[in-house]
C-alpha cells in the first residue's frame, strides 16, 4: 500500500502498531483472543472449498475458478472466508484442533 505515492504518506501516519496494541489491550479486557494472521498468508490464492493453493495470482484477477473443485470466487470475499477460518479454531469429535489444520476430501490432513 505504501507503493503508491498518491496514499504512502497517509498510510505511513496511520500508526498500525499501536492500533495492534490497543486490539491486544482490548481484547485482554474482554477475555477475547486476538488472532494475527501473518502478512504473507494467502488467503486470496486459497480456495475456501477444498484448501487449493493457486502458483500465482496478479492484483488484477477479480474472480477466479479453483482448477481442483471448480468453485468459482470473488477474490476479496474468499480471502474473508479463508481469514475468518484462520480465527475460529475447528472441533473435531470433541477435540479442538489448530485453526489451520482441515481434512481434505481424501481424508488426509492440510496444514496451511
Amino acid at each position: 500500500m505504501v507503493r503508491n505515492h498518491k496514499l504512502a504518506k497517509h498510510i505511513s501516519d496511520c500508526a498500525w502498531g499501536e492500533l495492534v496494541n490497543q486490539l491486544d489491550y482490548k481484547c485482554q479486557w474482554y477475555g477475547r483472543t486476538l488472532v494475527k494472521v501473518d502478512k504473507w498468508f494467502p488467503s486470496s490464492k486459497l480456495c475456501s472449498s477444498c484448501g487449493h493453493k493457486a502458483d500465482s495470482m496478479p492484483l488484477s484477477v477479480r474472480e477466479w475458478t479453483c482448477p481442483n473443485c471448480g468453485t468459482v470466487y470473488n477474490c476479496d470475499i474468499n480471502a474473508a472466508q479463508n481469514l475468518l477460518a484462520v480465527g475460529h479454531p475447528v472441533t473435531v469429535g470433541g477435540v479442538r484442533e489448530p485453526p489451520l489444520l482441515r481434512k481434505t476430501r481424501q481424508g488426509q490432513k492440510l496444514r496451511i
